[in-house]
């Protein structure tokens, strides 16, 4: 519900609008869900999880559009999620993701002011009735319990990221 009824949006397109991809940088680790921090690109929870270990990497440029990323950004963007489904396959087991980013609010970006890349990891009947006949799905663990597995769980990367 604290979703659906706009809690932590933005109030307008700039960085300083209360986008909380800008915002959580300043934080620890722990308090702003932050599983790593690379030198362009950070991995963080997703307050709101499609499933459990539901994470995105998202540039600290507030930037909308992927095409506004320079060219280190785009590769870390990519490495670190790379390193994320290494890190949910060695934690939990994930079978297999969906890894996207939502392009413009009419495409369901819930920020589109700050570009972000879901890393949804997906189980083999990972959908049952709750999701259908209640609306809403059960995620059986805490958010900061589920950073602590992934950060440790996080690959070492021959670039340093």
């Amino acid at each position: 519900m604290a979703y659906i009824q706009g809690e932590n949006k933005p109030s307008g397109p700039g960085a300083d609008d209360g986008c909380p991809f800008c915002s959580i940088p300043a934080k620890s680790d722990e308090d702003g869900l932050i599983i790593r921090r690379g030198e362009h690109v950070y991995a963080v929870l997703n307050l709101y999880p499609y499933n459990g270990g539901h994470l995105m990497t998202v540039p600290y440029r507030h930037v909308a559009d992927y095409t506004e990323l320079n060219a280190v950004e785009t590769a870390e963007l990519a490495e670190l999620t790379k390193q994320a489904m290494t890190a949910l396959r060695t934690a939990s087991g994930a079978h297999g993701f969906n890894i996207g980013m939502n392009q413009g609010a009419v495409a369901g970006a819930g920020i589109a002011a700050h570009l972000h890349q879901h890393v949804v990891p997906r189980w083999g009947g990972d959908t049952n009735f709750m999701p259908v006949v209640g609306h809403t799905k059960v995620l059986p663990q805490l958010l900061g319990d589920t950073r602590k597995m992934l950060a440790d769980a996080w690959p070492s990367s021959p670039s340093g990221v």
